[in-house]
């Protein structure tokens, strides 16, 4: 057995996670197997994040989803098996789920997630959302923010994905960089002298802070004045098509669907005209012919984003007790 602090690691965990313990320590592994995360939505993002959180070594994680298994869900997640059409996805995940690795307490919740009162959000160490609709996300992510529980929200629509993180107005991290030399003092006078010398081989570590934005701020930016306006032409045109399918998904309850692409490509292309035109923006930005390239969830794209999702969980897991962690350059917000 392994101990310190009050922490306890096992033989068998010590072996379970020996890589990992080597690749980022024992503290912050301890640290990992002592965060509950609720993941909510088990299509083909929700099975990819699931499954690199709990290979990772959470303490617990709890799949929430009300949805039934539909052959969609058969051929766009590993988790559930081909005979389970009809049953809840939640539940038909949970057996595949647990077998990844049985130290991670795995549980199953049937509920539906826009049901749940507000502080049943609140028992976790961080929440991240697939599958759900703004209004939702929102309403999350401003209820979970003052508490210091971080939100994670990400989506597949086709070839398209992307995530969103709200660590916090005061997140704090260490970016680790070069180390500066000091100069000898026999050292030559001149130009060359005078510029700081920087050793490639050895690192330093300088803590750092950032503000994040909520999900709210940023999906109602003002593209007609200030900053946002001086900066448009840096974000990405992704961020106009998740408006676009984030609309979809709000007037219709779902999202598009092959067996109705013909119905469906129009709608979106009228949804892109209001939209864009609300935010005042030309509807010349978003191409007519992205209706092709945003229907159904595709397996790689979702291994894709459920990567960087779930990776971006299990870094804030493992610092989340010391309030810092490696991170790198914010990025504009954006589908990718």
């Amino acid at each position: 057995m392994v101990e310190k602090e009050d922490a306890i690691i096992s033989e068998e965990e010590a072996a379970q996670y020996d890589r990992q313990i080597r690749l980022w320590g024992l503290d912050a592994q301890k640290r990992l197997r002592g965060s509950r995360v609720l993941l909510v939505g088990l299509g083909g993002l929700g099975a990819e994040v699931a499954k690199n959180l709990i290979l990772a070594g959470v303490k617990g994680l709890t799949l929430l989803d009300h949805e039934l298994v539909t052959e969609e869900s058969c051929r766009a997640q590993f988790l559930i098996p081909v005979d389970a059409l009809g049953q809840n996805r939640a539940q038909a995940s949970l057996e595949r789920a647990q077998f990844l690795n049985p130290m991670v307490e795995v549980e199953a919740d049937t509920d539906k997630a826009e049901d749940k009162p507000d502080d049943f959000f609140l028992k976790f160490n961080a929440v991240c959302l697939t599958h759900c609709s703004r209004d939702f996300m929102v309403r999350v992510d401003q209820l979970c923010a003052p508490k210091n529980i971080k939100v994670f929200c990400g989506d597949v629509f086709g070839y398209h994905g992307y995530m969103f993180a709200d660590l916090g107005q005061e997140h704090q991290y260490v970016e680790e960089k070069p180390k500066v030399v000091k100069q000898s003092e026999d050292a030559n006078d001149g130009p060359e002298a005078k510029k700081p010398k920087v050793d490639p081989n050895e690192t330093t570590m300088v803590k750092k802070t950032a503000s994040f934005c909520s999900l709210k701020e940023a999906l109602e930016v003002d593209w007609m004045g200030g900053k946002a306006k001086t900066n448009f032409k840096n974000i990405p045109v992704g961020y106009f098509l998740l408006q676009v399918l984030l609309k979809f998904r709000t007037d219709k309850g779902r999202d598009p669907q092959p067996d109705s692409y013909t119905e469906d490509s129009g709608l979106l292309l009228q949804m892109r005209e209001d939209v864009l035109e609300a935010m005042g923006v030309s509807i010349d930005l978003l191409p007519p012919n992205f209706v092709s390239y945003c229907f159904s969830e595709m397996s790689p794209v979702c291994a894709v984003v459920g990567g960087v999702l779930g990776q971006e969980i299990v870094k804030l897991a493992r610092a989340c007790r010391m309030g810092t962690r490696r991170r790198r350059r914010p990025k504009q917000p954006g589908p990718s």
